[in-house]
């Protein structure tokens, strides 16, 4: 049963990643948008002034944006790679489950990357993306992302399975 579960977790994080990069997809002109507002530091007024770069170059989303899809992609993708590994290996020797870890693994660890690295240290931190409501949405949701693979993670390279 323990091993359905981590497949399961797994699986939930390959599928919350294509959620969003899906989402994010359908609504490009908004996700843009979006961007574009928390580089430019518009309507900071807590922290008002900033020592780093406050960007409004469209183009600066774009590549941001391409960045972000291609994180959440990629996590989706080992996230699904990872449960199916794990689902698959279920029945198996311990060192086999174990080692069909790897891809969800992965999976968590670039969802930190993503949603820690790009949301809350660059989008939260670098661009103070936490003054406006836009931005306060995008940083929290991060965080119960980025909270939750990384829980899956310690959870899932338990060795005891």
């Amino acid at each position: 049963m323990l091993r359905l579960v981590k497949a399961t977790l797994v699986m939930f994080i390959g599928l919350h990643a294509l959620f969003y990069a899906l989402q994010n997809m359908a609504n490009l002109s908004a996700a843009h948008g979006a961007l574009v507002y928390v580089m430019s530091g518009a309507d900071h007024e807590v922290y008002a002034n900033s020592l780093f770069l406050k960007l409004d170059d469209p183009a600066l989303a774009w590549a941001a944006l391409g960045l972000v899809l291609a994180g959440e992609l990629a996590v989706a993708f080992f996230g699904i790679k990872g449960g199916v590994d794990l689902f698959k290996a279920r029945t198996g020797t311990n060192e086999e489950f174990h080692s069909a870890k790897h891809a969800g693994v992965i999976a968590a660890g670039l969802a930190l990357l993503v949603w820690f690295g790009f949301f809350m240290t660059f989008g939260a931190a670098f661009f103070q993306m936490w003054q406006t409501q836009v931005g306060t949405g995008s940083m929290e949701g991060a965080f119960m992302y980025a909270m939750a693979s990384a829980i899956t993670m310690l959870f899932v390279c338990l060795t005891d399975d």
